[in-house]
């Protein structure tokens, strides 16, 4: 039975032309191709992203973090109390009024100090500003360098300039060393950030996030297995374009350097919206719709490889309409928090009892808090 699934998972119509069989695509005359088996290296190279990113978020992001004076203000923690804990942990973080008064009888304590267990509880649960910095200057470290490479592989080829020769003499396309890495090195990354994302700071668009990297890896894997590598390339290319800016924006954010951040900010809506919602969609999307049916009749391969892209370029208008939003209120000069950002919670009167008793109680949260992703 397996190999059964595994013969009709590698059937040639669901991946190639018409005509065309894997043969067509076996090294030869010093020709080397795309291989399935390539991708197997990208799960080690995952984990060994962990093990870097680790060293890095400890050597290098966190002493940047302080001289950079990230601040974490104190919160206040919630007072242990087994009855409200127990239902925190297998009922639900945000009761309703009736459970609430529930709780209430059960416990012991008031509605009012209820009320006030659960805010305090769930900030504790809220990832801190030193987390979130070193996530962002992870990934602006990775997202700036691979835009440096990716541009240095795609920079002085042919396709670069001209969208049609990147179907020249597809699918018998030899692959070179430097898109292998380039494959490689990014496929990896968003491996990694998918075995990561259930303990990295989560947020509004979890769910999209997750969507993205999955439709990320499966439009990865699938150009290569495919040999759409050139096409491949500028796609990854476009996408790390804007997303080094974001994560800029977040770090000086975090820093609390606000005019700085919400600079770069204005400058990233712009690349995002120029990249993602015009280069993509008029260029690049038209260039994988339209030129390959000059060369070929449809086939399986086009149809998903194209549906794939419709699904993250769907990711994109949501987040574009998300940033647009932002920029919107940076442009205008109002303070804002990141759409997607899950906010802490403040107890008003608490703060209001205790400047009664020792004068203004600092226990509040950054102002700004405009860390938006993909992006990401």
């Amino acid at each position: 039975m397996f190999q059964t699934l595994y013969s009709y998972f590698w059937w040639e119509r669901l991946w190639l032309p018409a005509n065309l069989t894997w043969a067509d695509l076996e090294d030869r005359d010093g020709r080397v191709y795309a291989k399935a088996s390539d991708l197997y290296i990208t799960l080690p190279l995952a984990f060994l992203f962990l093990i870097v990113r680790h060293l890095f978020e400890t050597y290098v992001a966190t002493p940047l973090a302080g001289l950079l004076n990230v601040k974490e203000k104190i919160r206040l923690k919630a007072t242990p109390n087994a009855v409200l804990e127990k239902f925190y942990a297998a009922t639900t973080k945000h009761p309703k009024q009736a459970d609430v008064e529930m709780l209430s009888k059960k416990s012991g304590c008031t509605v009012r100090q209820v009320e006030r267990w659960f805010r305090r509880r769930r900030n504790q649960d809220r990832p801190s500003l030193l987390k979130k910095f070193r996530e962002a200057s992870w990934r602006f470290t990775f997202y700036l360098i691979a835009f440096i490479a990716g541009m240095a592989v795609i920079v002085d080829k042919p396709w670069f300039y001209d969208l049609r020769e990147v179907w020249k003499g597809y699918p018998i396309q030899s692959m070179l060393p430097s898109q292998y890495w380039y494959y490689m090195i990014e496929l990896s990354f968003y491996w990694s950030l998918l075995f990561s994302i259930a303990s990295d700071v989560k947020r509004k668009d979890f769910k999209e996030q997750i969507i993205h990297h999955v439709a990320t890896i499966i439009l990865i894997s699938f150009s290569w297995f495919a040999n759409y590598i050139r096409a491949g390339t500028l796609i990854m290319a476009l996408h790390d374009s804007s997303d080094y800016l974001l994560e800029s924006a977040k770090m000086f954010n975090y820093a609390g350097w606000r005019n700085t951040c919400n600079n770069i900010f204005i400058v990233f809506a712009a690349v995002f919206i120029v990249t993602r919602l015009v280069i993509l969609p008029f260029w690049i999307m038209h260039c994988t719709v339209v030129y390959p049916l000059d060369l070929y009749p449809a086939f399986f391969g086009y149809y998903f490889f194209n549906f794939m892209m419709v699904v993250l370029q769907s990711l994109h208008i949501f987040w574009a309409y998300l940033i647009i939003r932002m920029a919107q209120k940076f442009i205008t000069g109002k303070v804002v928090e990141d759409e997607r950002s899950d906010r802490e919670e403040t107890d008003n009167s608490e703060e209001e009892e205790e400047a009664a008793k020792n004068g203004p109680l600092s226990n509040g949260h950054p102002v700004l808090n405009n860390n938006h992703r993909k992006t990401d």
